[in-house]
């Protein structure tokens, strides 16, 4: 069954997408960023390119013929994913096909707007018995 990790209190959700992106692709697992729009994917995009400060994170979109040899692979829809090991959902509701990755983290800001969807989120997985684990960021 799929694991859900939530990490809250974050002050900027895309730096934490890359952060957690480059610690678990240093473990061997692929990830799928899950975006809510083509203007989030480009800001996150470019982000990746130069996170961390002397490298980057290898990437590409979904689209890209590269996909499957990523380790990171860029989303804005249900697709076909050539990964399933980790899903960084950066939507503000639970996505319908979060269930095909073996692990997902939902990133949760620290106005109160994104904590009240992300309380709803947890509610959704912890209603339907998925394991979840909670890291605050804010300390």
């Amino acid at each position: 069954m799929t694991r859900v990790d939530f990490y809250t209190g974050s002050t900027d959700k895309l730096r934490t997408a890359c952060q957690l992106s480059h610690k678990a692709m240093q473990h061997g697992l692929h990830i799928v960023i899950s975006l809510p729009d083509a203007s989030t994917l480009e800001a996150l995009d470019k982000l990746l390119w130069h996170y961390p400060d002397a490298a980057f994170i290898p990437h590409c979109r979904s689209d890209d013929a590269a996909a499957a040899n990523s380790p990171v692979v860029l989303s804005l829809a249900d697709e076909k994913f050539v990964h399933h090991d980790m899903l960084i959902s950066l939507h503000n509701e639970c996505v319908d096909f979060f269930s095909r990755f073996d692990r997902v983290i939902e990133i949760v800001g620290r106005d109160e707007a994104d904590s009240r969807r992300g309380r709803e989120r947890y509610k959704f997985y912890r209603d339907r018995g998925y394991e979840l684990r909670h890291f605050d960021l804010s300390n």
